[in-house]
Formats: C-alpha cells, structure tokens, sequence
C-alpha cells in the first residue's frame, strides 16, 4: 500500500466494489496471526469474454475466451466478406446476444490494416478503405482491434510456442485469397512503413511473373510439371526471405504442405543459397494460431480497457 500510496481504506473499497460486480471471488480466509483474518480472493477469469473472428472467402471462424485466454465456444459461420457490412455486423450481435460479457471483439482481415482501417483487401470492394473499427465500435457495445491475417498467424504461431529466444520467423500461407506472409523479426512482428509488409504476391521472382501469377498459372497443380514450378517459386521466396531477413524458421500451412512437399522446397532452395543459411521448415495448423493470434489482441485490449 505504502509503494502504491493508497490506503487501506481505498483499498478495501475498491476490493468490495470488484467483489460486488463480480470481478473477484471470495476463495476463503487467511490463517489468523492474533488479529482479524485476512480474505483471500482469486480473479474471476469469467468477467469478462472475448471474441475473435476472422473473415475468409468461404467461411468466418471465431472463438470466444476468457481473460486467461482459455476457449469457451469454438464455431464457424458463413462467409461475410462477400456479403454485406451489415451481415458481420448482425454476425456478431447474434454471437454477443449468447455471450453478453462480450467486452472485445478481435478481427482478422486478409489485407492491409493501419488502426482499424483496411487500406488494401482485394476483390472485397465494401471492406477497401473501411475504417472497420470505429464502424463496428458505433453499432456494438465492444472494443474493436483488427489485424492482417498473417500477422495474427505468425503472433499466434509464436505464442503458442513461448520461444524465449525472440525468434525471426517468416509465416508463409498460399490461402483462399492469394498468398501472404506474417514477418516476425527478433520477436516483434513487423508491418513496414505502410503496413503492405508481407504482401509477397507482388514479388517479381521471373522476369514474366510475380510469385501469385507463378503459383496460378501453372494449371492442374497436381500435374507434375506443375509441381516442379510451384516449388521453384516458393524455393526462391525463402531464397529471398533467407538472404534479407535470415529467419529461423518459415513456417507454412498443414493444409497445403506435407513432408515430402517440405523435403523438395528445401533441396530446392539450397540451389539458389548456402544451405547452412537456410532456415527450418515446418507446417502449423494456420486457422488455430490465427485464431490464437487474435485472442492475445483480444485479451490486450481487454486488460487496457479494464485499467480505464
């Protein structure tokens, strides 16, 4: 108290006023040293919820958790983003009307995002240069964060793990929406000076063609010759990603990589870079660090709300 400057009966006021509201519960009473016993009290992780949501071409997976982060409902619903901004918006009323301790709300976009605004999300015209937070916070009762898909990935990817090494990862992710790539360098994510790092479509790897069009263009994928190109193009990407950002690990989705395909790209790249430089390469499960990803968002902006 004496370190905080606030007294015992400020103190005790505030204690009564948490445990009315419910924030704190009463667990028992303190051994007694010859005067009153001491309460004890544990924090109600249930006082307040969160909700992620990220917005894929086919379908919107969520989460709700609480303030420890533990998942209370897991779901998936219909698409909204070739909908109407209407339809995410009553999406989520009809989640909150099931959950009113609802306090934030943690989007997840494919595309770039400055403070809640989406400056770039292609093929979605009702989401371009939409300030998505402030028009979620006018029609909601909740905190709003948004976020690039693949920065929540490689944030969740990180968090799941709990490296203490502050570790350089790249997050490669081919998707629904064209390819994208969470950076995490030295273990803080990086946006770039106009949030567009990441976007690696836009990488000219041929002189005929970026890396989206050499991925698309070859077809039947499952054609060998097919295959034969598509690992070039992602082996020159990590080339690239390995020669400017020398990451540990390049991390790429369960779902569009296995083993075999993991053993190719990296033969493949050591013909393009030393291949004691090269980085790890492993496959995660991207809709779950996504989702994980957001729930720390979530969760941050929870606790700051909460301290005001």
């Amino acid at each position: 108290m004496e370190k905080l400057g606030v007294s015992f009966p400020t103190i005790s006021k505030f204690i009564s006023q948490m445990e009315k509201s419910g924030e704190i519960i009463l667990t028992g009473m303190d051994e007694s040293n010859g005067g009153r016993r001491a309460k004890r009290y544990t924090y109600n992780p249930e006082y307040m919820l969160g909700l992620a949501i990220l917005l894929e071409r086919k379908e919107s997976h969520y989460t709700i958790f609480n303030c420890k982060g533990e998942i209370l409902e897991q779901g998936q619903t219909s698409s909204v983003l070739t909908g109407e901004l209407q339809d995410l918006v009553q999406q989520i009323e009809h989640i909150i009307s099931r959950n009113p301790k609802i306090r934030s709300v943690a989007i997840g976009v494919p595309g770039v995002v400055h403070h809640g605004r989406i400056l770039y999300i292609p093929d979605y015209e009702q989401f371009q240069n939409l300030d998505i937070k402030s028009y979620l916070e006018e029609r909601l009762p909740v905190s709003v964060v948004v976020e690039n898909d693949m920065n929540a990935a490689v944030l969740g990817y990180q968090y799941n793990r709990r490296r203490q090494d502050r570790p350089s990862l790249i997050y490669l992710y081919f998707g629904q929406n064209g390819p994208g790539s969470g950076i995490m360098i030295n273990g803080e994510l990086v946006r770039g000076s106009s949030f567009f790092a990441g976007e690696v479509s836009f990488i000219p790897l041929y002189d005929h063609c970026n890396f989206q069009q050499a991925l698309s263009a070859e077809g039947d994928q499952h054609q060998p010759h097919a295959q034969s190109k598509r690992v070039d193009a992602i082996s020159r990407l990590i080339a690239a990603f390995t020669a400017i950002v020398n990451p540990h690990t390049i991390i790429f989705t369960k779902d569009e990589v296995n083993r075999a395909l993991l053993i190719q790209i990296a033969e493949q790249s050591k013909t393009y870079i030393p291949k004691e430089n090269l980085p790890e390469l492993t496959a995660s499960d991207w809709t779950q660090d996504y989702l994980v990803g957001l729930q720390t968002l979530g969760i941050g902006i929870m606790i700051s709300e909460s301290h005001n």
